[in-house]
């Protein structure tokens, strides 16, 4: 089969040859037809992650080896089951959930498998959807999206359920209240265009970028604001009445999550989303002199996964703009991504 794969780090994928996997045990082949490019898989394909201070994350390191096939957001028709998988069918459609555990420790028992040691995630552990096949380890990692667009829904399996699993942290918000979003890129995009299904907040995002704050007025927002506006975070203190109560960061860099605390209200929630890395110097006592919360999220899990196909199903989320590309332009896609040219997401196509 054809997979275009890391050979080495951060210069262009190659297109390769590899063997079709044979699925065992209970194991499922996918013969992918869609598989979205994250910005995660920027940081995948460069080998680190950005810790700040000149400390990065080393993926070669962790443990991921060379050549590798990237792809997370994985949609397709299941072509071959293993020996002992149960559940479904060959030509049955599914979108593959990537965030899989080990399955064998107390975190994956209890259900928390995005908190495993050794995790097993598609397209960043083992090889994943730019390719036109991939393994799932079980059938019960493999979604339903009846009555959704191909593209939108293999976006659900990253973007989709990250900003769910984000929202849900700050479902708690009344419609009195402001929920600011920053970062108006693919995974804000999503957030946005289901926030008012999961919070019943007022919608605020705040993005540097003015094409993608008329993407964010159209998926739903009520006030889209310039954060690099030097008059931005008095402009939000007034209108909000002191502050956002909560705010979340898609783009997670020092100068969004410090933009999220000056225009914070007390008392108020910052929920940190994005990957974009750096370090943030952070007044300790800010903390409990403001009495905020500062937290993390990291994707969602595969019940998450259920309840958000559940919205998407009943109509509640607006579809993240998509642009289909081919797979074979699957070097070009991520390296537009790099540069900024989507608003909303490249899926490719097979």
């Amino acid at each position: 089969m054809r997979a275009y794969q890391i050979v080495k780090w951060g210069e262009p994928l190659e297109e390769r040859e590899v063997p079709t996997p044979e699925p065992k045990g209970t194991e499922v082949l996918v013969r992918v037809t869609a598989s979205g490019i994250c910005h995660s898989d920027i940081h995948i394909w460069d080998g680190y992650f950005d810790m700040g201070g000149d400390n990065k994350l080393s993926l070669e390191d962790r443990g991921l080896k060379l050549p590798f096939t990237m792809g997370h957001e994985v949609l397709g028709e299941v072509a071959a089951l293993g020996p002992e998988a149960e559940g479904i069918e060959v030509g049955d459609r599914r979108i593959v959930f990537p965030w899989i555990g080990c399955g064998a420790c107390e975190v994956c028992a209890r259900g928390d498998e995005l908190l495993c040691l050794a995790p097993r995630t598609v397209g960043t552990r083992y090889a994943g959807g730019y390719a036109e096949y991939c393994i799932a380890p079980h059938a019960k990692y493999l979604v339903p999206f009846e009555g959704t667009d191909e593209p939108h829904a293999a976006t659900c399996a990253c973007s989709g359920v990250t900003a769910y699993s984000a929202l849900k942290k700050v479902n708690y918000l009344t419609d009195k209240e402001h929920l600011m979003i920053i970062g108006a890129g693919g995974v804000g995009l999503a957030g946005i265009g289901m926030a008012k299904a999961v919070c019943a907040a007022k919608l605020i995002v705040a993005d540097i970028d003015p094409a993608k704050r008329a993407a964010a007025i159209a998926a739903g927002a009520d006030i889209v604001v310039d954060n690099s506006d030097a008059g931005a975070v008095a402009q939000l203190l007034e209108s909000t009445g002191g502050g956002v109560a909560a705010a979340i960061d898609f783009v997670g860099a020092p100068a969004t999550t410090g933009f999220a605390m000056q225009a914070l209200a007390r008392g108020g929630t910052i929920v940190v989303v994005g990957l974009f890395g750096g370090a943030l110097p952070l007044p300790v006592a800010s903390l409990p002199l403001k009495m905020m919360r500062l937290i993390g999220s990291y994707v969602g899990s595969l019940e998450e996964m259920r309840e958000l196909m559940a919205l998407v199903k009943a109509g509640k989320v607006k579809p993240v703009p998509t642009t289909p590309r081919p797979l074979r332009e699957a070097g070009q896609a991520i390296a537009d991504l790099r540069d900024g040219k989507a608003v909303g997401r490249y899926v490719l196509v097979n």
